[in-house]
């Protein structure tokens, strides 16, 4: 079936999958559906758009602009892109990516707000604090992560995208530090500070009664059997691991385009929908990243993509160290003095401050401005025609 989006899955297999599992389908998932079911319909409201020149008249609807809707991000992702280019920095970028084994993973799960929050400042503390050794790096760093918690086949896979300037102020401020070339910092050094700091994090959130069990994993709520998988995870190889270093600062925006404001699943990978079935692409990342296809149960797509839905007030990308959202623009100057480096020419074509009137749309058959002609607005219906009015 061309074009098939996941909006489509969940219009033709949502009712019944809401239905049959009445009560055990939270808020926030019962409204990421709702959303992307409505994204880009009538029923959000919409605009008419007419060419004064030759008559064409088209109609837009409005977004949803729900943060794990496929259609939406891309605009999001552009704005978000543009505000970061001047941050960008003439050094080498590294790309370090922070994983929880399986046990965890599933405490994750049922515990998305606290563990998330653990995952975040766990990972930025190790990254900092082994960069802030002297028998490694030496100097004050920044990063940016990216939370993704899926698979390629829409499993759930918590783990933490951080993206991070090869090297950093000294500790007086006096000079910048620069990291070996090709080499950021010892992976098997973080993966063992982050094990320790992440599980004495969980630990403290256990003792103040932040964290639930249910299902599967009920027994964990007794704290002997909590103990036990603490002690179990602590003797886990936890899994760090470093990219490739990027070639430049173009080719951390590439990346970012890409990673920021992805969602579960892209409607680009899904191939067809027949019956109650649904196949999709995926990438075969232990087997030479082979493309391969999947066929799952439709009900079985929606319980997967809902896997991934975030709790309201939790954030999928943070900034910390000199990249710290509080005194970035500050933290960066300092940093280009050090570098003796200028703000980015990226800055002055796509910067925050880039406020201008959005340029008319254009005519698909003539290239000259569309005006608009008519709007309405959610649970208003939209206007009959004829749209054109001469006099407006």
């Amino acid at each position: 079936m061309p074009g098939l989006e996941v909006a489509d899955i969940f219009r033709r297999h949502g009712p019944a999958y809401v239905q049959a599992r009445a009560g055990r389908i939270g808020l926030v998932e019962r409204r990421v559906m709702s959303a992307i079911k409505l994204c880009r319909t009538a029923e959000l409201g919409g605009h008419v758009e007419g060419c004064r020149a030759c008559g064409t008249v088209r109609v837009a609807y409005n977004s949803c602009r729900n943060r794990h809707c496929p259609k939406c991000q891309g605009a999001v992702a552009r704005d978000w892109l543009a505000a970061r280019a001047g941050d960008l920095l003439p050094v080498p970028y590294f790309h370090v990516v922070f994983t929880l084994p399986p046990e965890i993973a599933a405490i994750a799960f049922q515990n998305k707000k606290a563990v998330y929050s653990i995952l975040f400042r766990t990972a930025a503390e190790t990254l900092r604090a082994i960069a802030a050794d002297p028998k490694h790096l030496g100097a004050g760093i920044g990063l940016i992560a990216v939370l993704h918690s899926w698979g390629q086949t829409l499993n759930y896979h918590p783990h933490l995208h951080c993206i991070v300037p090869g090297g950093g102020p000294s500790p007086d401020g006096s000079c910048w530090i620069s990291c070996r070339p090709g080499f950021f910092l010892p992976v098997r050094v973080l993966s063992r500070l982050y094990r320790r700091l992440f599980l004495q994090a969980l630990r403290a959130a256990f003792d103040a009664g932040q964290l639930q069990f249910f299902g599967e994993i009920l027994n964990l709520a007794d704290p002997p059997a909590f103990t036990g998988l603490l002690t179990l995870a602590g003797r886990r190889e936890w899994v760090v691991y470093a990219k490739p270093p990027f070639g430049g600062p173009e080719q951390v925006l590439a990346y970012l385009s890409r990673y920021t404001h992805r969602v579960a699943i892209a409607n680009s990978r899904l191939i067809g929908m027949e019956d109650s079935k649904v196949t999709f692409r995926w990438r075969d990342y232990r087997h030479g990243h082979r493309p391969r296809r999947m066929t799952l149960d439709a009900d079985e797509v929606i319980r997967r993509f809902l896997l991934h839905t975030l709790p309201d007030g939790v954030h999928r990308i943070r900034h910390y160290g000199f990249l710290a959202n509080g005194q970035r623009a500050t933290r960066l100057a300092a940093c280009r003095a050090l570098l003796a480096a200028g703000v980015p020419a990226t800055t002055v074509r796509a910067g925050p401050a880039m406020k201008a009137a959005p340029v008319p749309h254009p005519c698909p058959c003539c290239g000259r401005p569309m005006v608009t002609l008519a709007v309405w607005y959610h649970g208003q219906a939209p206007p009959g025609r004829p749209y054109w009015n001469d006099s407006s």
